[in-house]
C-alpha cells in the first residue's frame, strides 16, 4: 500500500470512528420518533426465507397485515405461519420475480390494494433493498454490482418522482448492507467490511423505515466510506 492510500485508510478509520461517536451521542440525546405499522397492509417480496423471512417475522411482531410474495412454496408456508403464531393476518402469493406475467397476475390482486389508495391518500412506504455494492465494486462480481446500482438508481429515481408529483406522504427508504451471511457469496475478498449475520441487518433496516429514513447503510458507517470513495 502507497503512501497515498495509508493516508485514505487512515482518514476512513477516523472518519468512521467519529461517525460512531456521534451517531452513539445523537441517538441518546435526540431519540427518533418511531411510526407505528401496527394493522398497516406490507407486501414482502423474497419471504420464503433470509432477509425476507426475517423482516416478516419484524412486521408481524408489530401486527401488520401481511401479504407475502416467494417464488419457494415450502419456505413462503414456513414463514407464513411463523408470521401467524405472532399474531399477524397473512395472505401469501407464490411468484417467480424474475417472470413478468408472475408478477402482473399477482400484483393484480395486490395492487389495487396498495399503488391507488397509497397515491389517492398520499400515505405509504416503499421500501427497496440493494446493497453497498450499489454504491462500491468489488472485483469479480460485476453482474451483482451493476444490478445493485439499478436498484439505488431505482430509489433514487422513484423519491424524486414522487417529490415532483407531490406524494410526500409516501416515504421511500433504500438499504444497503455489505455482504451477509445468507450462503450467496462464499469468503469475499472485499473492502466493505465484515460479513453481516442478517438479523444485524434487518434491526437496522426496521429502524430506517420506522424513521423514514430515505437511505439505510448496514453498518451505518458506511456513508463515511462513500464519501472518501468519491
Amino acid at each position: 500500500m502507497g503512501a497515498v492510500g495509508a493516508v485514505r485508510e487512515l482518514a476512513l478509520f477516523l472518519g468512521t470512528l467519529l461517525y460512531a461517536y456521534a451517531e452513539a451521542a445523537v441517538r441518546l440525546l435526540l431519540p427518533a420518533r418511531r411510526k407505528a405499522v401496527g394493522g398497516e397492509l406490507v407486501l414482502l417480496t423474497g419471504a420464503g426465507r433470509g432477509l425476507g423471512r426475517a423482516t416478516a417475522r419484524e412486521f408481524a411482531r408489530r401486527q401488520s397485515r401481511l401479504v407475502l410474495w416467494d417464488v419457494d412454496t415450502h419456505g413462503l408456508k414456513e414463514t407464513a405461519e411463523e408470521c401467524e403464531r405472532l399474531g399477524a393476518t397473512v395472505h401469501t402469493f407464490v411468484v417467480d420475480c424474475s417472470k413478468r406475467e408472475e408478477i402482473y397476475s399477482a400484483a393484480e390482486k395486490t395492487t389495487r390494494a396498495f399503488l391507488p389508495t397509497m397515491m389517492d391518500n398520499n400515505r405509504g412506504h416503499i421500501v427497496t433493498v440493494a446493497s453497498a455494492a450499489g454504491h462500491f465494486v468489488t472485483s469479480f462480481m460485476v453482474a451483482y454490482c451493476s444490478s445493485k446500482f439499478a436498484a439505488v438508481g431505482f430509489h433514487k429515481a422513484l423519491t424524486e418522482e414522487l417529490s415532483t408529483l407531490g406524494k410526500n406522504g409516501i416515504k421511500t427508504t433504500c438499504v444497503c448492507p455489505v455482504f451477509m451471511n445468507t450462503g450467496f457469496v462464499r469468503n469475499p475478498r472485499t473492502r466493505l467490511g465484515r460479513i453481516l449475520e442478517v438479523d444485524e441487518v434487518v434491526k437496522e433496516m426496521m429502524e430506517g423505515i420506522l424513521t423514514n429514513k430515505k437511505m439505510v447503510f448496514v453498518p451505518p458507517q458506511l456513508s463515511i466510506a462513500l464519501l472518501t470513495d468519491m
